[in-house]
């Protein structure tokens, strides 16, 4: 039987959190999805996600969510994480370090895994290890238990991300683009029946820079001078697509979703969770 799910893109800031609150209930209903995926890579205030921040989006009906770069930006993050089954950080860290990079999960009577990797352009703070060698032998591992695997691969560069769609296609049964913020319109299912798309998208403030007060990151450009970012509230979307997943681990269809967010509490200065 086949499976859907749905993988929402990176939550940024208190604007994206209000999102889910609002939209990810109905949304799920609508495509029927039987799993919820989602990143959180700038949940708290637009760098990492705080403990308190996974649990409300658990609560709110998550049932993973996956981080990037920016995993152990907050210090509570690094103990939680280990605590936290739904959580991961990048498969591709020292395995010495705190959390798991990949999980199996069950959904009704079948078991997926989900996977965490991390591209390598773009990232001045952290080099991990060459996603591309690390890949083969994990799906090798993985595939002794179940043959649904996905994949979100947080990277920065279209090129990098590319040819990660066809160096693991028809071995996992989607790889999902993290990283940009931005949703691209390449959703499509490869020749091997492995679902792809460079960028799933944000959710957060759309009239951004990235789900940041656009005002201070032009400064920053004119300026040169490190000043710190401001969560953006103006026009609020929910990004996302749903893939479609036959019995083989083959996706057999993908989709792509902006959810606009009509409400917007306290005018856009809300600081719940």
């Amino acid at each position: 039987m086949n499976i859907r799910v749905l993988f929402v893109g990176e939550i940024v800031g208190k604007a994206g959190v209000f999102c889910v609150k609002t939209l990810l209930s109905d949304l799920r209903t609508r495509t029927k999805a039987d799993f919820v995926v989602a990143n959180c890579d700038g949940t708290t205030g637009g760098f990492g996600i705080g403990k308190n921040h996974s649990v409300y989006l658990r609560k709110l009906g998550i049932d993973v969510i996956t981080t990037g770069d920016q995993a152990y930006f907050k210090k509570d993050m690094v103990e939680h994480i280990e605590k936290a089954y739904y959580l991961l950080r990048p498969a591709n860290h020292p395995p010495s370090n705190p959390g798991r990079g990949w999980r199996y999960y069950t959904v009704g009577d079948r078991k997926i895994a989900v996977v965490s990797l991390l591209g390598q352009a773009g990232f001045d703070r952290i080099h991990l290890s060459n996603p591309y060698t690390f890949l083969p032998e994990l799906v090798e591992r993985i595939k002794r238990e179940t043959n649904t695997i996905i994949i979100d691969f947080h990277a920065t560069t279209t090129a990098e991300k590319g040819s990660m769609f066809f160096h693991a296609d028809g071995h996992v049964s989607a790889v999902i683009g993290t990283g940009q913020r931005v949703q691209t319109s390449d959703a499509r299912v490869m020749p091997g029946g492995t679902g792809v798309i460079c960028d799933v998208g944000r959710t957060g403030s759309i009239d951004s820079v990235g789900g940041l007060d656009p005002s201070i990151e032009i400064k920053k450009f004119l300026k040169q001078v490190p000043e710190r970012s401001s969560e953006a509230w103006a026009r609020p979307e929910m990004h996302a697509v749903v893939l479609e997943i036959d019995d083989d681990g083959k996706t057999v269809s993908i989709e792509s979703y902006r959810e606009p967010c009509k409400e917007i509490p306290d005018g856009g200065k809300s600081t719940s969770t």
